[in-house]
């Protein structure tokens, strides 16, 4: 028996003793099944390749990336934070192995995992029972969950707060369940939303895209970006942590709303005329 990992997307599946015929994650139109057909390896086989190691980085007091190299899967990173008596992972990477477990355990341990959305459910269960720690993921994507667990709390409504400071916030979007993270102390007390790609940074990392597929090229609708922004409007952050290690560094809601309103005028044809 073995709680085998699919390849392509790096979500792992409820212990079977064979392959599971498909990954309800990658046949969904928001992601895909690999050109090479649909694989699948398991944790001890990761690990014993001896090819992957997680990469640690303080990207500002408190708060730490976690990405895997080689890239494995869709190689998006995890983001350990930290706060006064209480560690929190916000999304979560497949890859874990004692080296990682040993750095955690010596930054303090994990109090909370909190996932933005199914791409990062990755190996979320194996991260919860080594640290002991509950899962926070919103009943709006409760069907999408592989690998069943009594550590998964599904929340509810649009905030929950993990702790003093610590926010979540579902937006949807990406998913019906996509959730923020709003980080009070964050960047000095000026605020840091952690976003996972429910809005993606663009290269030039002043300007966010809102998609329903990334590798699809599928946009969202106008009308959930408007509601999108006017959400977020209300928060207040000046930077943005997406899951593929860029940010914006400075006045991050003002790029929020301009790249909402960009969107949208593209959608509606009034951006640009080619």
């Amino acid at each position: 028996m073995n709680y085998y990992i699919c390849e392509t997307c790096g979500v792992q599946y409820d212990k079977s003793k064979e392959e599971p015929q498909h990954c309800k994650i990658c046949e969904d139109d928001r992601q895909y099944i690999s050109e090479n057909g649909q694989k699948w390896t398991t944790m001890e086989e990761l690990t014993s390749l001896g090819q992957y190691h997680n990469q640690f980085t303080l990207e500002e007091e408190g708060l730490y990336s976690i990405k895997t190299s080689p890239t494995f899967a869709i190689g998006q990173a995890a983001y350990f934070l930290q706060e006064e008596n209480f560690n929190m992972l916000w999304d979560c990477i497949t890859y874990l192995d004692e080296t990682t477990i040993t750095l955690i355990n010596e930054l303090g341990g994990i109090d909370a995992i909190a996932l933005s959305h199914p791409h990062y459910y990755s190996t979320q269960v194996e991260w919860a029972e080594v640290f002991d720690a509950p899962i926070y993921i919103h009943e709006d994507d409760r069907e999408w969950v592989t690998r069943p667990s009594e550590r998964i709390v599904f929340w509810s409504g649009e905030t929950l707060e993990l702790h003093q400071g610590l926010i979540l916030h579902r937006v949807g979007g990406h998913f019906k369940g996509a959730t923020v993270l709003e980080w009070k102390n964050g960047d000095h007390g000026n605020g840091v939303l952690l976003v996972g790609d429910s809005f993606q940074v663009a290269d030039d990392q002043d300007w966010v895209s809102f998609m329903y597929s990334y590798p699809n090229f599928l946009p969202l609708p106008a009308e959930t970006v408007q509601r999108i922004a006017d959400q977020v409007k209300e928060i207040r952050f000046e930077k943005i942590y997406d899951a593929f290690l860029k940010g914006v560094e400075e006045k991050a809601n003002q790029s929020v709303q301009k790249s909402a309103e960009r969107h949208i005028k593209a959608l509606k044809g009034e951006l640009f005329d080619t």
